[in-house]
């Protein structure tokens, strides 16, 4: 039998369930302290439940995404600290409300932040490549989270379930999520972008799809860190002039901004100066704005073939949705506060896998990217599950065996030829259709 089928037996047939002591190695405890710190909570009682063991819960519910409460305490080893071992479900719901959303968010932002100062990543002409993108989640339907979130409207009302709005800020080659801001329905994507201006790296190129065209808000991205660019396709109405021409479909343009802009980005000039790019494919003409006026720097071929790693946060979207949570986009927590610590708990998870992909690669050839989410999730559930307090001194040597593993999972090349247009089958009505005679 392989190691991989022996791994996936291992999901079924463990005895021996991990503790929370054994998980820290992956989690640093100071990062847990300093979010705990910040989130201004702390463990008063002993006969309560630690707070990294809540933490831990937290982040269980989008590894065992159909497990319950319960079931999540047995899996993670989740115990009070003296003789009585079992935590009631009661216990678990408190405890989390004691915990709340604050240090589930700190908690996150911290071990990002680490993974991204200590890693190197694969780069464009020394950039950094991220992306921005939004999705949107399902909350439970009842009058709390409508209140918080709301929904789809009409004209006779609201619709559908409460959701909310996520926008992200991910690093390309790893999907490494690295920021993150979310809200109620109404507030709109590039709202949310705005939050993340502080977040952006230096020596970076940010992709963004044209719902986020704002030249005040391109401008305030620009000018957040040192050498942070921007690029956007060129939408078909806009006005520009030509000032020097790089190219036969390459140009610095200059572009006027509106006074409602100027009022609400601070330092926002009358005119800003962009590169405009324009290139052809399958007999129809693209173009993209960027801030690389730098031609010799930054030369045409690369610019044009860049923009299309911006699917890369698609398909991070897609890791979360299918993977994460079994395409059961309806989160599991009733109110809006706990809705907003499941989120956290789910990109905090989502990070920790993908901070172990980017650990079985470190020295390979290969970026995390073109490892399999689906399977290298599944074994680093694994690896939570078996590893067991008795054998701490192994955890080392369990954690290699684990990077090993991850390897065997690289996908096969992408291929250019395939095509995915967007667009979806005709539902069959199970209603004839009512002809005229």
């Amino acid at each position: 039998m392989s190691l991989v089928d022996n791994l996936d037996s291992t999901l079924n047939t463990a005895e021996e369930l991990t503790s929370i002591e054994d998980l820290t190695g992956l989690l640093d405890s100071g990062i847990l302290n300093q979010a705990f710190k910040e989130a201004g909570v702390a463990t008063i009682r002993k006969r309560r439940l630690p707070l990294d063991a809540v933490m831990w819960s937290v982040i269980g519910m989008s590894m065992f995404r159909h497990e319950s409460i319960w079931d999540i305490a047995s899996h993670l080893d989740i115990s009070l600290p003296s003789k009585n071992k079992l935590v009631a479900p009661s216990a678990l719901v408190q405890a989390r409300q004691r915990l709340g959303y604050e240090a589930v968010m700190h908690t996150f932002k911290g071990l990002a932040a680490r993974a991204f100062d200590k890693n190197t990543f694969e780069k464009w002409h020394g950039l950094n490549l991220l992306a921005v993108d939004g999705v949107m989640y399902r909350t439970q339907d009842n009058k709390q989270n409508r209140e918080a979130f709301g929904s789809e409207s009409h004209a006779k009302g609201e619709n559908s379930y409460p959701q909310i709005r996520m926008c992200c800020l991910m690093e390309l080659s790893s999907h490494l999520i690295l920021a993150s801001e979310f809200d109620a329905r109404k507030v709109g994507e590039l709202s949310l972008a705005q939050r993340l201006v502080p977040e952006v790296p230096d020596d970076s190129l940010t992709l963004f799809d044209r719902g986020y065209y704002s030249l005040g808000f391109l401008h305030s991205w620009q000018n957040a860190g040192k050498n942070t660019h921007w690029m956007i396709p060129a939408r078909k109405d806009s006005a520009y002039k030509v000032v020097k021409k790089l190219g036969k479909n390459d140009a610095i343009v200059t572009m006027n901004t509106t006074w409602q802009a100027r009022d609400k980005y601070e330092g926002l000039a009358d005119k800003i100066e962009v590169r405009l790019t324009s290139y052809q494919l399958d007999g129809k003409t693209y173009s993209i704005f960027s801030s690389l006026t730098d031609n010799m720097k930054y030369p045409y071929e690369s610019v044009i073939s860049v923009y299309v790693e911006r699917w890369e946060i698609e398909l991070g979207y897609r890791e979360i949705k299918q993977t994460m949570l079994h395409s059961s986009i309806t989160l599991r927590s009733k109110k809006p506060k706990m809705v907003i610590q499941e989120v956290w708990g789910l990109l905090l998870a989502y990070n920790l896998v993908r901070i172990a992909m980017i650990d079985a690669v470190k020295n390979e050839e290969i970026t995390p990217n073109r490892l399999s989410f689906s399977h290298c999730s599944r074994h680093v559930f694994i690896f939570f599950l078996t590893t067991s307090i008795r054998s701490a001194g192994k955890l080392p040597v369990r954690y290699n065996d684990l990077m090993e593993t991850l390897k065997l999972f690289a996908l096969p090349d992408k291929r250019t030829d395939r095509k995915f247009p967007r667009e979806v089958r005709k539902r069959p009505s199970k209603y004839s259709v009512k002809k005229r005679k």
